[in-house]
């Protein structure tokens, strides 16, 4: 009975937005490049031609070639997996992470709430992009960098949003209740507080996720990303910026088309999910 009224609920509240079914769609395309994008592609991405360097897009190729010859469509697939992959494993981090502090901060309070505060702080205290290129130009630029660089300054989003959700439910009388039962502390938060405040932070998590490709984009439109010849968006953008002058518009807009869909795609299935978690939407 509650999977058939999950399902009513899937689709009367996809069912409103057509728009984010598209989303939806494009978005499990891009899954399916990240998966086997290696596989599908259909030109090695690292193969250089210099008799096809910045051909435009033909039946050929389809997308064009880059400055090498490199097949841009192969390279915008295959990089699916690097830019997806580094975007989710940094939200799941911050979100682990970013909820446990907050939960424990906001429930107990006391000493745990002001240092869990205070780090806080001091991570929104900096620019976040420009912290992101510090820890990064620190540490190397490398894909786990990246990622631990993305999860640090999407940290304070869910520590904040979590504590400020516990630190209201702790004395409801559901919780109250737990504790009047003989439960201790710990398994409260975990069993009773936790899964009440999860729903709302997997739409801030999937919102976020826009925001986690956009950064490991950036990074490596100003160098400090991932390492050339690596098939990534951002990086693809950049060397195609040096042609905007010159014509040559394939070189940047199909890799930046791919950039933009993705973040629109989480954006929007964030607004999906939001109404699929709104009790005033359920039927």
């Amino acid at each position: 009975m509650r999977d058939t009224t999950l399902g009513r609920n899937i689709v009367h509240a996809f069912g409103e937005n057509r728009l984010t079914l598209v989303a939806v769609g494009i978005l499990l395309l891009l899954l399916l490049c990240a998966m086997f994008g290696q596989s599908l592609a259909p030109y090695d991405p690292l193969t250089t031609d210099g008799a096809a360097k910045l051909s435009s897009p033909s039946s050929t190729h389809p997308f064009g070639t880059d400055a090498l010859g490199r097949d841009i469509l192969s390279r915008v697939m295959v990089a699916a997996r690097l830019d997806l992959g580094m975007a989710i494993s940094a939200v799941v981090l911050s979100f682990t992470l970013g909820l446990t502090l907050g939960a424990v901060a906001g429930y107990f309070g006391g000493w745990p709430d002001r240092i869990v505060g205070r780090l806080m702080d001091t991570i929104m205290a900096f620019p976040l992009f420009v912290l992101a290129m510090g820890i990064v130009a620190a540490l190397g630029n490398t894909e786990l960098n990246i990622i631990l660089a993305t999860m640090i300054i999407n940290l304070p989003f869910y520590s904040r949003f979590a504590r400020g959700e516990v630190n209201v439910r702790r004395e409801m009388g559901y919780v109250e209740a737990a504790r009047m039962g003989g439960n201790k502390a710990l398994p409260v938060l975990i069993n009773h507080i936790i899964p009440n405040i999860l729903p709302p932070m997997m739409v801030q998590a999937s919102l976020n996720m826009g925001w986690a490709i956009l950064n490991a984009a950036g990074l490596s439109f100003i160098g400090l990303g991932v390492r050339p010849p690596t098939p990534e968006w951002g990086i693809m953008v950049s060397e195609g910026a040096s042609f905007i002058i010159s014509g040559e518009w394939w070189t940047f807009v199909f890799p930046g088309a791919a950039l933009v869909l993705a973040v629109f795609c989480f954006n929007l299935l964030g607004d999906g999910l939001r109404d699929l978690l709104d009790p005033r939407r359920r039927i």
